[in-house]
Parts: C-alpha cells; structure tokens; sequence
C-alpha cells in the first residue's frame, strides 16, 4: 500500500470461515458489528454481500454527521475485503488464519493516496486519532459476534 495509512489487528479465536462471513454481509452481520456512536447507520443500495456491495454509511464525528458511499471489492476472496469510499479512503481487512484455521488475525488497514490534497492529508491524521479506538472496539464487537456465531 501506498499514502498515508494506519492498522488496528487482533487475533479472533473464531475461524477464518466465519470472521469473513461477518464482515463480508453487509446487509446483516457488518451493521451489528459498528461501533455506536460514532456509526449511526450502513444502508446497502446494491448487493450486500461482498464484491460488488454499494452502502451509505453515516457516522457522527466531533458533533457533526458525515455520510460517505462506499463500494467493495474482494481481491482475494475469503481472505481480503476493500473498501474504497467517496471520500477518497480505502479501508481494507485482511482475514489471515493461525492455528491450523482455528483463529483468524484481523486486520483493519485505511489509507488515502499519495497524490491526496494537503487538507485531505491533515483530515486523515485527525481522523487517524478518532478511528484508532472505532477499529479497536469493533474489532472487539466481531469478535464477541464471531464467538455468538460459532
């Protein structure tokens, strides 16, 4: 990856399978695992599963609401989901198995481009700060989902 980035991981003990299960079904599992506040809502306009899914994503930041549009893509399925929002950041998570496919280590990766704007370079190490800790709790929100699940 390229630009300016930032990752949050932890290691799931729930299969690979099923950790990308959740994050893969936008229109059921994924919602439930958003961190509330600051996510208010994920609406799928197309697809919801995977490669192709279309959403409308609204989160409350510092006060004020913010929607972006995202769409996703698998580059490689059951292993690495991206998504790629309006607002010029792509969040990717990777799914890597451990222990004979037993646990899952998670990553949550968001980056913008090089080629971004000063202002958009400035935004994302604010919004570095803020979503550190949204990632962490999610993580932990899929991982208490995961365990549900299996």
């Amino acid at each position: 990856m390229s630009g300016y980035q930032f990752s949050v991981s932890k290691l799931i003990n729930t299969t690979p399978k099923v950790v990308y299960s959740i994050i893969a079904d936008y229109k059921d599992a994924h919602p439930k695992i958003l961190p509330r506040p600051p996510f208010i809502s994920l609406v799928v306009e197309q697809g919801g599963y995977g490669a192709g899914t279309v959403a409308t994503v609204l989160m409350k930041v510092m006060g004020k609401i913010q929607a972006f549009r995202t769409i996703v893509s698998e580059p490689e399925q059951g292993r690495v989901l991206v998504e790629t929002n309006d607002t010029g950041y792509i969040t990717t998570f990777t799914i890597e198995p451990r222990d004979d496919d037993k646990n899952s280590f998670v990553t949550f990766t968001t980056e913008i481009p090089d080629d971004s704007t000063i202002i958009k370079k400035l935004e994302f190490r604010l919004s570095k700060l803020l979503l550190i800790p949204v990632y962490k709790k999610e993580l932990e929100n899929l991982a208490d989902f995961a365990s549900e699940r299996s």
